[in-house]
């Protein structure tokens, strides 16, 4: 074939090729650093093929967790090093344990016992009590219990070799895969850096230190731990002195006593608002008629949800009032009710207002994981402190657990409604009011009703947690049952809180449909 057959666009393609593959090994080289060729060569034997590709690396397995930690593959790294770990420990243990160490601390225990019945059964005899077969018999056991126990600490001696070499072999495994997987797990870190520069690269010698110092300090504590336990305090017990929690503890007493003694007047004014609301609430739905409270539910469950939900929260209501539990129900919607609208009026404005404002929302933010994380019966103790036992504090408690989604839910729902529809409405002459009440609240009110809903729900939740400081209703049915092993009362009492939260729910959610 004469040269001007040959196709031009073959040639191009050939060209680009060449330059495409000169250029990816001057990347490999800038991101390895050390040994390019070998990286080069297996990089390409593993891009060319989109399945897993097994190569070796001998360094990689020689070094194992080090090496990947080196090279910036923590993900790699921290397993293998349990692993590692785990090995070196059997090893250790095999090697130079003291495997029969807990059965020795055993049989010492059971001499001690064994000389006091020898001595009770030498002066049984010398007395002649009648009481020498049973002294005799009591010997006899423990003098076999101890030879059990010696016969186990002789074999669980002889393991040690078994244990070592398990150790080993589960050693040689790791080494092998890490040795088979680090070309791949580098190629795609390699992958990574070519999208991203900030990803590390190389092998900087502060790195391959803090990787070696790392590794080696977890391996030696834990070979030492537990092939030598209880040598090695430090390594056992935390070093702390008594004297300091005791002073912690001192410290946030006293802080609470100064913040009881100087905010008496606000929390007096805050327990009465709260009392106040919760009264009104009870007026309406626990001393109106059960049959007119029966069917706003009901009406309100249709209007929202539709005639199929309605007709199941008529029989849920039926549920409660046949089997006595109208009332506590009524009181604990009552609770439920005070907690709720509080936390919705002040974390749907709480929210909005973060919405727009990163800085104050990442200032609340650990505020509310607190709120949400904290165990109830943790808080519940300056709760009391502030606010005494019942139900103000109840709605207190119950407001602190559930209080946050709706202010979560309110920042993501704003934050999601679409910048190009904003910009729209402002080019339109929107102004800020217009603005939040007209395109930013509608378009978010899916999430903000999620949160009302996700609020309600968790406040539910508290109920027999609150009943613990004087929260009446349903909670007080299942605390009892607990206390008096009442399986029946708590399961049916379960049952009526259940339908509350259904009903509560299908309202809130019929509303979104």
């Amino acid at each position: 074939m004469s040269q001007s057959d040959v196709n031009p666009l073959e040639d191009t393609t050939s060209e680009a090729a060449q330059a495409y593959a000169r250029e990816r090994q001057e990347s490999i080289r800038k991101f390895v650093r050390t040994n390019p060729d070998y990286y080069i060569e297996n990089f390409d034997k593993i891009g060319a093929s989109s399945r897993f590709t097994a190569t070796f690396n001998f360094f990689a397995g020689l070094f194992g967790p080090v090496w990947y930690g080196a090279r910036g593959l923590w993900s790699w790294a921290l397993p293998f090093l349990i692993l590692e770990t785990l090995a070196f420990v059997q090893m250790a243990r095999g090697l130079f344990g003291d495997l029969a160490a807990d059965a020795r601390a055993r049989i010492e225990s059971i001499e001690g016992t064994l000389e006091l019945r020898r001595q009770q059964l030498a002066a049984a005899i010398e007395s002649g009590s009648d009481k020498v077969d049973v002294y005799q018999r009591t010997v006899d056991s423990l003098e076999a219990n101890i030879g059990g126990i010696r016969a186990e600490a002789e074999a669980l001696a002889a393991e040690g070799p078994s244990i070592a070499l398990t150790g080993l072999a589960i050693l040689l495994v790791v080494k092998a895969v890490q040795a088979v997987v680090a070309n791949w797990a580098l190629e795609a870190r390699f992958s990574e850096w070519l999208s991203d520069s900030s990803v590390r690269s190389g092998m900087p010698v502060q790195h391959i230190v803090l990787s070696a110092i790392f590794m080696v300090l977890i391996v030696s504590a834990a070979m030492l731990h537990y092939s030598f336990p209880g040598r090695f305090d430090l390594l056992s017990n935390f070093p702390t002195d008594p004297d300091i929690r005791l002073t912690g503890i001192q410290w946030v007493e006293d802080l609470i006593a100064w913040l009881v003694v100087n905010t008496e007047l606000f929390f007096d004014l805050l327990t009465g608002g709260i009392r106040a609301l919760l009264d009104a609430l009870e007026v309406i739905l626990v001393q109106t008629p059960w049959i007119v409270i029966a069917a706003l539910i009901v009406l309100l469950t249709w209007l929202t949800a539709g005639i199929r939900t309605a007709i199941y929260s008529g029989a849920f209501l039926a549920y409660m009032g046949l089997l006595g539990f109208w009332e506590g129900a009524m009181t604990t919607l009552a609770l439920l009710g005070t907690a709720a609208c509080l936390s919705i009026v002040i974390g749907i404005p709480l929210g909005m207002f973060a919405a727009r404002r990163p800085r104050f929302y990442r200032f609340i933010q650990p505020i509310m994981d607190f709120m949400q994380t904290m165990p109830a019966f943790v808080f519940m103790v300056p709760v009391i402190a502030f606010f005494g036992v019942g139900k103000p504090a109840a709605v207190i408690v119950t407001m602190i657990f559930g209080g946050t989604p709706v202010v979560r839910l309110t920042v993501l729902g704003l934050r999601g409604v679409p910048e190009s529809v904003r910009e729209a409405a402002i080019s339109f002459g929107a102004n800020k009011w217009y603005l939040l009440t007209k395109v930013d609240l509608p378009l978010a009110a899916p999430s903000i009703r999620a949160g009302i809903n996700q609020t309600i729900m968790l406040s539910l939740a508290m109920v027999v947690v609150a009943s613990l400081i004087g929260a009446k209703g349903l909670g007080e049915d299942v605390l009892e049952a607990l206390q008096y092993a009442n399986v029946g009362q708590g399961i049916l009492a379960g049952f009526s809180i259940l339908f509350c939260a259904m009903i509560l729910d299908r309202i809130v959610q019929g509303g979104r449909r």
